[in-house]
């Protein structure tokens, strides 16, 4: 995974832009730059580990160093920059900004890139403002957020929030690469994960820029809003087992078909996110064996991704789930398996520093909306080691995931606008 530093000369710009609507052009620049550095031709998919990680973090090292500030990878793989006023004193705080890098497959270009961007142009602008800013700036790009290639989201910031959990390192992908050699192949080094956590004396505090993902913002007219807290989330692997056999031969009182019983299953996942106000509850996977159109399904690997703002009543709907799961399987003559992949519980944005956003938000002329986020962000994670904010920037017609993602330069002036106020306020408080 070595630094190449002639990658990214040719994108970036010659100068820091003087303006948000001249910044937030780069910005989109950027992102059509980073969205070429993909690992299928004709769509955008950039996963943990991968080349395309490694093409588009070559880029952002880049930028960073061309708007003055000192860049690395660390162990995991994520992209940091760290830029400093000149003389700021030993054991000043530092204040973190960024989001992810990698995508989901067939992705859109804004979804975790914008707020890296939107970072890197608020430092770009800070250049010049000797002793202005009493403590330092870090851009964080994440190698791992999304958690496509190994069913885990958050690698990169766990590991910057010391909670990485190192059994994941034994976690294989479709093609059977254990997480800990695909980091290793990349560049990173899975024994040194340690030394990329954040001391929380350190910091200042957290902030992430990120597209809506919703239709909130749209609806209301508005180019930003404040998140208020992020969604808990539970992710687990269910597999049913039966008996794979000829599909003209076993009557159908007689058969211990896997698929059957997985499509019971995930027809009780759909009811209960219905039936309880705020939950989602999603099977986006599915893995069927042997997979012959004649042969009755002897195995079927499901995911399972539950949402809710309020972790008791996620962990009561995932609860009800697996028992339902055991009770389809029972009454099939099936066996079902239930493995948790991760949990990550509900948070709360930091009253302080939300608020700290809200005067940054008015200060543009914005009327202030607040609204939670029901995706899970990098924030969730960093919460456990500072204090967290969340700006949304509206995005068109409330899609994401989707390559149709679209963002306005408008919109994203006013987020850099706001960020830069955002610094201005903590600045003057401290």
């Amino acid at each position: 995974m070595p630094d190449d530093p002639t990658a990214t000369a040719s994108a970036a710009p010659e100068g820091a832009p003087e303006t948000a609507s001249e910044a937030a052009a780069t910005v989109l620049e950027r992102a059509d730059a980073l969205a070429a550095r993909t690992e299928e031709p004709g769509r955008l998919t950039r996963r943990f580990a991968t080349p395309a990680l490694a093409q588009a973090g070559d880029l952002v090292l880049g930028w960073m160093r061309d708007a003055g500030m000192t860049a690395h990878r660390d162990a995991i793989g994520n992209v940091a920059g760290r830029w400093a006023p000149p003389g700021l004193p030993a054991g000043a705080p530092t204040l973190l900004l960024g989001s992810h890098l990698d995508t989901v497959r067939d992705a859109g270009r804004y979804d975790g890139m914008l707020g890296v961007l939107v970072a890197l142009a608020v430092v770009e602008g800070a250049r010049g403002r000797d002793g202005g800013v009493p403590f330092a700036i870090e851009v964080l790009g994440f190698a791992d957020e999304e958690g496509v290639r190994y069913g885990t989201a958050y690698l990169g910031s766990s590991v910057v929030a010391g909670t990485f959990d190192r059994s994941a390192l034994d976690r294989r992908d479709a093609d059977g690469i254990a997480m800990a050699d695909a980091l290793a192949a990349f560049g990173g080094d899975p024994a040194a994960l340690e030394t990329a956590r954040r001391d929380p004396a350190d910091l200042l505090g957290y902030v992430e820029v990120h597209i809506e993902q919703g239709p909130v913002l749209e609806a209301e007219d508005l180019p930003v809003g404040v998140v208020t807290g992020i969604a808990g989330q539970t992710r687990a692997e269910v597999v049913f087992t039966g008996a794979a056999a000829h599909a003209g031969t076993v009557p159908m009182a007689l058969r211990r078909d896997a698929l059957a019983g997985a499509a019971e299953w995930i027809g009780a996942v759909e009811a209960r996110g219905r039936a309880v106000d705020g939950l989602v509850a999603t099977v986006g996977e599915a893995t069927v064996a042997p997979g012959a159109s004649n042969v009755i399904p002897g195995r079927v690997a499901l995911s399972l991704d539950v949402r809710h703002p309020d972790d008791a009543l996620r962990d009561a709907s995932v609860a009800d789930l697996r028992a339902r799961a055991e009770e389809v399987a029972g009454a099939r003559g099936l066996h079902a398996a239930w493995t948790e992949v991760q949990a990550t519980g509900a948070v709360t944005c930091s009253p302080g520093l939300a608020r700290a956003l809200e005067t940054a938000v008015e200060d543009t002329g914005v009327r202030v909306v607040r609204l939670p986020s029901g995706a899970g962000h990098d924030a969730a994670v960093m919460a456990r080691i500072c204090e967290i904010a969340m700006l949304f920037v509206r995005c068109a017609g409330g899609v994401s995931h989707n390559p149709a993602e679209g963002v306005t330069a408008a919109d994203v002036a006013v987020a850099i606008d706001v960020v830069r106020g955002l610094v201005d306020t903590l600045a003057r408080a401290r």
